[in-house]
């Protein structure tokens, strides 16, 4: 029996609070659950800065991971099995895809991404390819068998049915980060019926398509990530702490490039500052590693470096109002000479941060992030893409919605001191009395 089709001798479960229970049968799942790379997970939070605005949301992208795992595995070993579209060769691919789809992801990973420019797509493919315990495990399946499931990662596959289970407008990714970041904040807008969904799932050609008798719950899936989005991932409250997070690792590196002696040198972060990390730079890094930098860091004697980390490790986050950019570029600019009057640096006390989503598109080619729809399986076996049967999705299929906020740490404005007369001056703008 080769590695890829070996099973274990008795069927290993993790407790799940989203599936109740995680279930692995073959080996080389839980082989990969072993590697070092994918138990780094465990300390990676799934959610980055929420935790500081839903306070239960303290779950890692190890939970996700397999989660994801789960829900595929049901989709091709109940629903899709047997069924001659499906291709069951596949099946061990689409499982480790599965299951390392996130093993790239960065600590704190959006705001690590936007100041040192990685992409966790890349370092998810690199991790399966290169030198590393996962790479070992995969091999075992076949020298070219790691190439193949970072192939489904890159979604250049050539099944692209496998493709659409891993990433798509409704994929496994998304069906369970939705239900598990609802039950970790104890909010009620991610809860779908996932149960109905995975009944009418039927494989075809290039993506899963839906029965029509399911269209309801197909609905109820679009507006639950709607609401995920706007109500939880893009709170405003939870993007003052990614701005904070984002301008101390700026500065840092800023503070770096100038030759600037840290009390702790960010040891961590040096191959990062200059673009010349490794994969083993990248992999070393985990969240529990930020906060001990950041701890550190408090003790700076760089004012703006010990200020920001000290906001971020003790929850005193930058205030905010409503702004837009586009409309108000003048009030910036005159708030950026006023707050520079007051000794306040507007590089990493003024951030403008915004949010922006479409919660469903259909296919429209040759545009930016082209998006497959979803379609729908008639009575008649005819094929219709969702819009065109519901109007609830009609409603707001490729409606961009964007959210721009203005961020500055009012404590500041409001202390006394020698400049008072000009803070109240800056907090009259931003207020727009």
């Amino acid at each position: 029996m080769s590695y890829a089709s070996r099973k274990l001798a008795e069927e290993k479960v993790f407790k799940d609070p989203v599936h109740r229970y995680i279930h692995i049968r073959d080996q080389i799942i839980w082989d990969l659950i072993g590697t070092k790379e994918f138990q780094r997970l465990r300390r990676i939070k799934q959610l980055g800065t929420t935790y500081l605005v839903f306070h239960g949301a303290e779950h890692s992208r190890f939970n996700h991971s397999l989660g994801v795992y789960e829900i595929v595995r049901r989709i091709i070993d109940d629903t899709f099995k047997g069924r001659p579209e499906w291709d069951e060769s596949e099946r061990i691919v689409v499982l480790c895809a599965a299951l390392l789809h996130d093993l790239g992801h960065g600590p704190f990973s959006h705001a690590f991404e936007k100041v040192f420019g990685t992409d966790h797509e890349q370092f998810t493919q690199a991790i399966l390819t290169g030198e590393t315990e996962v790479n070992a495990v995969l091999r075992k399946a076949g020298e070219d068998f790691p190439q193949k499931v970072a192939d489904v990662i890159a979604k250049t596959y050539p099944d692209k049915l496998v493709v659409s289970l891993i990433s798509s407008q409704i994929d496994a990714d998304r069906m369970d980060y939705l239900q598990r970041d609802a039950y970790f904040t104890g909010v009620s807008y991610g809860h779908f019926d996932m149960e109905r969904i995975l009944r009418v799932m039927r494989p075809r050609e290039d993506q899963v398509v839906f029965k029509y008798s399911g269209m309801h719950a197909v609905e109820d899936y679009i507006m639950s990530r709607y609401q995920m989005y706007w109500q939880v991932y893009f709170h405003p409250v939870s993007r003052s702490a990614e701005v904070i997070l984002t301008k101390i690792l700026q500065r840092a590196k800023e503070l770096n490039g100038t030759g600037y002696q840290f009390k702790r040198e960010p040891d961590h972060f040096k191959s990062f500052f200059c673009h010349e990390e490794t994969l083993e730079d990248y992999i070393a890094l985990d969240e529990s590693i930020m906060f001990t930098y950041f701890q550190e860091w408090m003790k700076e004697e760089d004012f703006i470096l010990a200020d920001l980390c000290d906001r971020f490790v003790n929850r005193k986050l930058f205030q905010y109002i409503n702004f837009d950019p586009a409309k108000e570029y003048r009030k910036l600019s005159e708030l950026e000479q006023l707050f520079k009057k007051a000794g306040i640096n507007p590089e990493y006390y003024l951030v403008v941060d915004s949010s922006s989503d479409l919660p469903y598109d259909f296919y429209r080619p040759g545009e930016e992030e082209e998006r497959l729809p979803i379609h729908l399986l008639m009575p008649n076996n005819d094929l219709r893409e969702l819009s065109r049967s519901s109007d609830v999705v009609d409603a707001i299929s490729g409606k961009r919605r964007t959210d721009h906020k203005l961020y500055f740490p009012e404590d500041v404005l409001t202390e006394d001191g020698k400049k008072k007369t000009l803070k109240k001056q800056i907090l009259s703008v931003l207020r727009g009395e």
